[in-house]
């Protein structure tokens, strides 16, 4: 019982560092540069996707649970399909996706999480996994709302990013209802 609070300690360690540091990356780019480009934007929504995708991999490998491995291949096959989408709107818009300091700490926080994922196995690594989509989730879905759909001024770009809420509302939902399971067990 130990092991499992300190991991779960330890996870959600994470997950705040992440919420913030997404935060204060958003505000410095701000106090810098009071608006993301639609190039900046389209980045981030490119970043953000991928980083799920990643993750959802990761769970492929090392989870044996039929829920947890569900729900990664709906994370990846969902997250892949954003992607298509905002790469054909980009090349239809002629916009090449600009790094940015959002995407570059999306980056480096992910492989954070990933780094702490592969010290898991078995259940620690499933509700590892799950609490970490939880809190990615929110984190994104809060940046989507907060930050990169009000910086888009391209009305095709804010459509797209206003119409992935649903999903990942759903997936949110989807993840807090794993997470319920997996911590019953």
């Amino acid at each position: 019982m130990r092991t499992h609070q300190s991991s779960t300690f330890w996870a959600m360690v994470l997950f705040i560092a992440f919420a913030l540091q997404l935060q204060t990356a958003a505000a410095q780019n701000k106090q810098n540069n009071p608006k993301l480009s639609d190039a900046e934007v389209a980045s981030v929504a490119v970043i953000a996707n991928q980083i799920d995708i990643d993750q959802a991999m990761l769970a492929k490998e090392r989870s044996k649970n039929q829920d947890v491995l569900q729900f990664a291949e709906t994370m990846i096959n969902d997250h892949k399909a954003v992607i298509k989408q905002a790469s054909d709107l980009v090349q239809k818009l002629g916009v090449t996706p600009k790094e940015n300091a959002v995407g570059k700490q999306l980056q480096a926080d992910a492989a954070k999480t990933a780094n702490m994922l592969r010290t898991k196995s078995g259940s620690a690594f499933d509700k590892a996994y799950v609490n970490n989509e939880v809190a990615y989730h929110k984190a994104v879905i809060s940046a989507v709302e907060g930050l990169l759909i009000p910086e888009s001024e391209n009305e095709e770009l804010r459509n797209l990013l206003q119409s992935i809420v649903p999903a990942l509302n759903a997936h949110l939902e989807h993840a807090q209802m794993l997470q319920k399971q997996l911590n019953q067990k």
